[in-house]
């Protein structure tokens, strides 16, 4: 097995079957750093069909060996690659911020959290997995197990390019599984770092595959082979919506975690400085790159002035720059396509009627003149059948609507598509308790940003969000594996 530190150089190349290969045309592509476009991060293979086949085959054969191992030594894996991670959180942290423009801090953050997911799963190998069942038999014996479903292929976004890979594939990896991962190409550099810290863990030859390229081609072809049992996709609903038709052709399980809306809503009885810091972060945190970014806070009357003029000045104090510079709050957009979306959405609700409170563009001055910068934007006198109020823009733009009353907060929090994520800022329970029955999202926070969650928690939602299924914690038992049922008689009459 080639050692991981091949992957030191600026160009990563595939990993398949227990090597770091070329892809088989020749061919890579490179990333440019979104805070300053004239300095390429590294490059990625450009990946052929024949690569995706050559990973699929090395999944396939690896099976039997991988979910032949008990759960605990499989976890034993995954526990030094947690250390290995640890080991290397600042070199890790900051390829991340180079490469998608996220703060250090968040970088650093995000991979420390990398590192408890890995560490919850290692656990994963010493819990049940099934359930003994009464049988109309008192001789006889019921029960159900669960079995890995055997290769899987893994599709992850650039926004999370740590936690979410991790959080895919350590239970993949813990129940069984083996897998090939296709990471996002704007964040293909941090991928790679994270399964450098599997394969230098000792994972066996073929258990994780790795390969880079076009999403569209390599995530179809993942998606038809016939060696995959399962597809996990986080990205957008366009193709989401595709590889779930690939899915159904093979009759082949598939989750997908795709867009949020998310709103905050904003009581008159609410704690206005924890409202408006919270909201701020997140809308800003990351650019507004997160499916669980606040888009839109919905403010009852008696508190919308005082709100929305404390969240215009916090936005206006907000530090914009490169992430590596310690002091900076929010970062660039990924990239020039995501830049020019957010500018375009910019342009939409200034044309709809909405009027425009702060930002609504790109800074000024040589610090920001080679990179994809934009600035904090707010709006209010939003409604509800504008653009920036229904569709997702993953970028930094917060609209605020006017409430007249609990129950129009309610409504407006779910006339839209998308139920991911929802917020509410009270100290009322009843409003409390209202909010979390009617709120249509999959995650509910109460004096709390929509952004961020915890390894050990259940993560999905609802609608367009989801097809319905869920990430992390036990939940994630529920897809990488298979309920099996066993009815044991005794021989004889």
């Amino acid at each position: 097995m080639a050692p991981a530190t091949q992957q030191a150089t600026a160009v990563c190349k595939n990993y398949i079957g227990g090597q770091w290969v070329a892809s088989h045309s020749g061919k890579t592509l490179s990333r440019e750093n979104p805070a300053d476009w004239r300095e390429v991060v590294g490059a990625y293979q450009d990946s052929t069909v024949d690569d995706v086949v050559a990973a699929c085959d090395a999944a396939a054969k690896a099976f039997p060996g991988w979910a032949g191992l008990a759960g605990p030594a499989r976890g034993e894996f995954l526990r030094k690659a947690a250390d290995i991670l640890e080991s290397r959180e600042e070199e890790v942290a900051r390829t991340m911020t180079r490469e998608m423009g996220k703060t250090i801090g968040e970088a650093r953050g995000e991979t420390r959290r990398g590192v408890t997911i890995l560490r919850y799963f290692a656990q994963e190998g010493l819990r049940e997995v099934g359930l003994t069942i009464p049988s109309a038999d008192a001789r006889t014996l019921m029960y159900t197990t669960r079995v890995p479903l055997g290769p899987v292929a893994l599709i992850t976004p650039w926004n999370f390019p740590v936690a979410i890979p991790i959080w895919k594939l350590a239970p993949a990896l813990a129940y069984g599984n083996t897998v090939v991962l296709k990471p996002a190409g704007l964040t293909t550099v941090t991928a790679t770092r994270v399964v450098e810290c599997l394969v230098d863990a000792g994972l066996p030859a073929g258990v994780l595959n790795l390969v880079g390229g076009s999403g569209g081609r390599i995530g179809s072809a993942l998606a038809k082979n016939q060696h995959v049992h399962g597809i996990s996709f986080t990205g957008s609903n366009a193709v989401g919506r595709q590889l779930a038709g690939d899915a159904l052709e093979r009759n082949t399980k598939y989750q997908l975690e795709m867009g949020g809306k998310n709103p905050v809503i904003v009581c008159d009885d609410a704690d206005l400085a924890q409202a408006v810091e919270l909201t701020v972060s997140g809308a800003m945190r990351s650019t507004g790159q997160k499916c669980t970014a606040t888009s839109r806070a919905i403010v009852m009357e008696p508190v919308l002035k005082e709100f929305t003029e404390r969240v215009v000045a916090r936005c206006r104090e907000l530090k914009v720059g490169p992430g590596l510079d310690e002091t900076v709050y929010m970062g660039p957009a990924v990239s020039r396509d995501q830049l020019e979306t957010d500018l375009h959405y910019i342009e939409v609700g200034k044309g709809e009627g909405a009027r425009l409170l702060c930002g609504g563009g790109q800074p000024g001055g040589e610090r920001f003149a080679h990179g994809y910068f934009v600035q904090p934007t707010v709006f209010d006198q939003v409604t509800p059948a504008m653009k920036i109020a229904q569709e997702e823009i993953f970028g930094p733009v917060l609209g605020i609507m006017r409430a007249g009353s609990m129950e129009e907060a309610l409504t407006l929090a779910n006339d839209v598509k998308f139920g991911l994520s929802a917020s509410i800022f009270t100290r009322d329970i009843n409003r409390v308790l209202q909010f979390a029955a009617t709120a249509d999202v999959g995650m509910i926070r109460v004096n709390g940003e929509t952004a961020g969650v915890e390894p050990q928690a259940p993560f999905g939602g609802m609608k367009a969000s989801s097809s319905h299924s869920r990430e992390q914690g036990r939940a994630a038992l529920e897809f990488f594996t298979s309920v099996k049922t066993v009815t044991f008689s005794p021989a004889g009459t």
